[in-house]
């Protein structure tokens, strides 16, 4: 696994931080679960009024996935929650992306 983070740290809000931990944390249990094998890439990026994080990997994707989970249900209303945003999917040449955007102070 590779990390990146982008930009100063900033002060946010409880909410928000985990929010952010646990969509990560998803996103690598899913990686392991349903990626077979695959390298996973995390970049976290702070901006004035936001953090965005992204969670990509190489592997097979979720194809041979059963469905049967609540990982990406639970990210997306976990990013909600905050006030954010949650995309995911599978990518054109492989892999599958999670990229979210909360705010940094946290919901409205």
């Amino acid at each position: 696994m590779d990390f990146v983070h982008q930009g100063p740290d900033r002060r946010l809000h409880a909410e928000t931080e985990r929010a952010l931990y646990r969509i990560v944390q998803e996103a690598l249990t899913n990686t392991l679960k349903h990626a077979g094998p695959a390298q996973a890439w995390v970049r976290v990026r702070y901006a004035d009024e936001d953090v965005e994080i992204e969670v990509v990997n190489d592997g097979r994707g979720q194809a041979d996935s059963d469905g049967g989970g609540h990982g990406l249900v639970g990210m997306q209303q976990r990013a909600a929650l905050c006030g954010g945003e949650l995309e995911s999917g599978p990518l054109p040449d492989g892999g599958f992306k999670v990229a979210a955007r909360l705010p940094v102070a946290g919901a409205a």
